[in-house]
Order: structure tokens, then C-alpha cells, then sequence
């Protein structure tokens, strides 16, 4: 069934649709030969090192969008710690941290629609003194336009983070104050620029398997280069907020199935990895990853890094 060896190493390997949910649709023990079918497509495509990631909350909570997820909703009362755009010094130093734990790329996030004018301008004095540091500067800014996106290039970004979050279908089930089609314009104003673009979603809000493979044929239709998987954890104060988690296993094949379906992308594990995978937390790689969000998230804690530094090393990978 899963005997593809011959077609990976000659660039042939595809799958489509149809098998990507049936693959879904395996359990454990056969699931296992999902994840070691992923590997090897990683190994073939992406060889065996981990690229690392980073981000700061320059601005938090106060959202005027309605994410059903999201802890920084003003929609929500989470009790979220809402502050606004921090100075340069303060981002400097994360960038800093994240330097020291052997982190590649550091991404600037903010909560809100889009920033103001006064708050780009600041944030492009953010990616420059970033980019000073040896660092690849990204941001997750919102819905921006060209023009937006053109500044902060000329200031030095090198990628732009705009996640699709689920399928078009689902899409608003889970947001109603802007669209998949605003989303969809955002990203492709970042790639007309040359940006890199960063984009995936969040899983475990109650979308199918369909919604989720419907997402990954978009992200490879669209070309984007990096694809952060994140796992819903449910916030109190939140419309999720007794939505249970998925299971390590469910995670580990949303991995393998993306490997399999983006072959050469670079598929990131991200947000709610901790609580999620559990002990499986080293599968991940196993299972097709070959990159990782490193440290906090915006609102949940992470893993220390010298945690996951010690386990890619175990694993026999590289940075």
C-alpha cells in the first residue's frame, strides 16, 4: 500500500486528495507507516536539519476581530494582558534570546487588524536593527496591502506570516469579521513582492479532515514556502473554550499528511506542541517536521529551548 520508496527518490511522489484522506483515516499500528513514509519524503526533500523560529508579542490583546480561538479577541474575556507596541529595546533583546538559542528567523507579531501608520513606520526600525543581528526579520502583522508590505521589505524583511488558519469552508465558522478572500489578497500582495510567505493554520476547532486537506492543496496551490501547524488549546473566556484537545496521534498524522502533500515546504510545528503531543513530542520529526517554533507563544508558555535543542540533537538532526 505504502510501498513508494522508488517514486521518492525519482521526485515523482504525489498524492491527491482521495488518498490523502484515506491516510487520514488509518489508526495505530498502520498509521506508523504513514509516519515513516513522511520521513522519508522529509528526508528526500528536506534533508535532516531543523530550522528554528522565534517571536515577540510587540502588541497584545485589544483585537477588534472575533476569532473563536483567540485569547486577544476583544470579543472574548480571557483576561489576556493587553499592552501596546513595545519599544525597540524590548524587541532587541528577544531578538537577542533568540539569537543565543540558535533560532534563524524572528518574527514580530502584533494583535489587530493592522497596525497604524505610526506603528509601521516603528515596526520597520524593529526589522532593521533585526537584521542586524544576522537574523532573517518576519512579521505577522495582519491584513496589509501592497503598499504596506513594500515598506517593510525596503526596511529589510525577508518573510511575511499570514496563516489561511482553516479550509474556506470552515473559514467562517471561526472568524466573521473578515474573510478567506482578504487573507488570500494579503498573501498574494507579500508573494507579487518577492517576500517569502509563511502561512498554515490551526487545527482542532472542529474542522474535519476534508477542511484540513483542503487547506493544504490551497497552501500548495498558492507556493508558500513555510507552513506553521499549530493545535488548538482551549482558553477559558473564549466560544472554544470547552472544545477538547486533539489526541498526539491526530497531530502526528495532520504532520505527515501535510508532509506528504507539500513534499518540498518547509512544515513548521508551532503553537500548542507542548499539551498536545505529549510524550510523542519527538515524532514530530519522525513524522515529516523540519522546522519549529522555539520558546513562548502569544499567550501560552512553551517549552524552554535548550529542551528542544536537546531533543533535536538526540534525534541526530541539525540546526
Amino acid at each position: 500500500m505504502l510501498n513508494t520508496g522508488d517514486r521518492i527518490q525519482n521526485a515523482e511522489f504525489r498524492i491527491d486528495k482521495d488518498y490523502a484522506l484515506y491516510l487520514s483515516t488509518l489508526k495505530p499500528p498502520e498509521v506508523f507507516e504513514v509516519f515513516a513514509l513522511s520521513n522519508k519524503v522529509k528526508n528526500r526533500f528536506r534533508g535532516n536539519k531543523v530550522d528554528l523560529c522565534s517571536i515577540v508579542s510587540a502588541k497584545s490583546g485589544a483585537c477588534p476581530e472575533d476569532c473563536s480561538f483567540c485569547a486577544q479577541s476583544s470579543y472574548s474575556d480571557t483576561g489576556v494582558n493587553a499592552y501596546p507596541l513595545l519599544d525597540k529595546e524590548k524587541i532587541m533583546k528577544a531578538a537577542q534570546s533568540a539569537k543565543e538559542n540558535m533560532a534563524r528567523r524572528f518574527c514580530i507579531v502584533t494583535s489587530g487588524k493592522a497596525p497604524s501608520e505610526h506603528e509601521l513606520d516603528t515596526i520597520c526600525g524593529f526589522i532593521s536593527g533585526i537584521k542586524s543581528l544576522g537574523l532573517l526579520p518576519c512579521a505577522t502583522l495582519g491584513l496589509l496591502t501592497e503598499r504596506q508590505l513594500k515598506k517593510l521589505k525596503e526596511a529589510g524583511l525577508n518573510r511575511y506570516h499570514h496563516n489561511l488558519e482553516t479550509s474556506e469552508a470552515f473559514f467562517s465558522e471561526i472568524c466573521t469579521t473578515h474573510t478567506y478572500k482578504e487573507k488570500l489578497k494579503t498573501i498574494d500582495a507579500a508573494k507579487s513582492l518577492g517576500l517569502s510567505v509563511c502561512s498554515g493554520g490551526i487545527f482542532g476547532l472542529g474542522e474535519t479532515w476534508e477542511d484540513r486537506i483542503d487547506m493544504a492543496f490551497a497552501l500548495k496551490g498558492i507556493g508558500v514556502d513555510s507552513v506553521p501547524l499549530n493545535f488548538f488549546t482551549p482558553i477559558k473566556g473564549t466560544p472554544l473554550e470547552d472544545r477538547n484537545m486533539l489526541s498526539p496521534i491526530e497531530a502526528l498524522k495532520i504532520i505527515a499528511i501535510y508532509r506528504l502533500i507539500l513534499l518540498e515546504g518547509e512544515i513548521r510545528v508551532c503553537g500548542g506542541r507542548p499539551a498536545t503531543l505529549r510524550e510523542l513530542h519527538p515524532y514530530i520529526f519522525l513524522a515529516g517536521a523540519d522546522g519549529l517554533l522555539i520558546g513562548n507563544y502569544l499567550t501560552i508558555p512553551g517549552r524552554e529551548p535548550v529542551q528542544d535543542l536537546q531533543m533535536i540533537k538526540d534525534l541526530g538532526l541539525e540546526v
